[in-house]
């Protein structure tokens, strides 16, 4: 059973990487999702701002029921 709706989303887990063990809520169950983290720039040139982006893949695998869905980093993606 899931909870989605009732308090906006579902549990999940992000397994790997640089956020691992970082928990979110997801509505929808996406295939993918996107992590940022933000740059550190020499100098600031106009509104210019750099992230290094990490990709998360949804476990394809149903959860059991009272486990969070899971997100395993995925090191090959750009």
């Amino acid at each position: 059973m899931s909870d989605e709706g009732s308090t906006g989303g579902e549990p999940a887990v992000l397994v790997g990487g640089p956020a691992d063990g970082m928990r979110i809520r997801v509505v929808g169950r996406p295939a993918v999702l996107q992590v940022t983290f933000p740059c550190e720039v020499e100098a600031v040139a106009r509104a210019v701002r750099v992230e290094a982006l990490y990709v998360y893949r949804r476990d394809a695998r149903q959860p059991l029921e009272g486990e969070e869905q899971a997100y395993g980093f995925d090191g090959a993606s750009p």
